[in-house]
């Protein structure tokens, strides 16, 4: 039986080619190797270098890098040079080392990147992403100028992750993140949204029959995301950081994101969009689109003004 949710896959890898994207393998080291979708013109031998500002998009829990960002890639592909990784479990990207934790996901990435020739970029990171991309600005602030953060938090304390359970209704990451059944997919795809695209049953078999493989490996990545209060303290974050937020965010409501905004402090914007959840960039994503436009260029223009 055709898999519809492969085809449709298929078809958005055509768009991303036309738009002028490809997939790259980069080995990290002997047994660990991370997919990247990155810029066509970076991958000639000829013409290795682009003068285009470097965007970094960090994905979720749930999809891949480029079924996460689509709408975003497809967006600002002409425009910027656009690298979206598959973390480690997810898309092509693996490893044979035991380490689950977030460092190890962010010196991953940061390795990958600074392979692919990109010096300096902005992260933009969405719910793990996004915790992971902090993680990224934290250890390698030479390589992160800017960020922008979508319905995440600085590092997933027991007490952030046990409001969050109570909010969605779950007892644990992995019942939330990682659904056994087309009805656990619904589930999931509900209370990330607002009032997201409904579909036929055959179609959340087909995502789950698709998309939740290394479930094992997946599992133990959610068990070292979360942290004890104690543990956690507030790094000192030099880039300009924005948070574009889901007003309707059930997993880290406004009330997290107004708090984190104290947190970072006068350098960090919050701005949050109406009528939109935990996957705003995927259920609104024309009103994202153009508020991240606005936030790359003013980054840009910064960073030009004091290079």
């Amino acid at each position: 039986m055709v898999n519809c949710f492969l085809i449709y896959k298929s078809i958005l890898h055509g768009a991303m080619k036309l738009v002028g994207m490809t997939t790259q393998a980069v080995e990290i080291e002997p047994g660990t190797v991370l997919n990247f979708w990155v810029p066509t013109e970076t991958t000639n031998r000829t013409k290795n270098k682009t003068n285009k500002p470097a965007v970094v998009f960090l994905h979720g829990f749930a999809f891949d890098g480029i079924l996460n960002w689509q709408f975003q890639v497809l967006g600002l592909a002409k425009k910027y040079a656009v690298y979206v990784p598959d973390f480690l479990f997810f898309g092509g990207s693996f490893t044979d080392r035991p380490e689950r934790t977030v460092e190890f996901q962010s010196e991953c990435t940061a390795r990958g990147l600074r392979k692919l020739g990109v010096e300096k970029c902005t992260l933009v990171g969405l719910s793990y992403g996004g915790i992971v991309g902090f993680k990224m600005a934290e250890m390698y602030p030479d390589l992160v100028e800017s960020m922008v953060v979508t319905c995440a938090v600085m590092a997933l304390t027991e007490s952030l992750n046990n409001a969050a359970l109570r909010r969605v209704g779950f007892s644990s990451l992995p019942e939330n993140l990682l659904p056994k059944t087309a009805e656990g997919v619904k589930t999931l795809l509900d209370k990330c949204s607002y009032r997201f695209l409904r579909f036929h049953n055959f179609f959340y078999r087909e995502i789950l029959e698709t998309m939740f493989n290394h479930r094992k490996e997946r599992t133990e990545l959610l068990q070292a995301l979360v942290i004890s209060d104690e543990r956690f303290t507030i790094p000192h974050y030099p880039q300009k950081m924005y948070l574009l937020w889901g007003e309707n965010d059930l997993i880290f409501d406004i009330e997290t994101a107004r708090k984190l905004k104290e947190q970072l402090g006068e350098k960090a914007t919050l701005k949050a969009i109406k009528k939109a959840g935990h996957i705003v960039n995927l259920e609104r994503p024309c009103v994202y689109n153009r508020n991240l436009k606005r936030i790359l260029g003013s980054f840009t223009q910064e960073n030009a003004q004091h290079s």
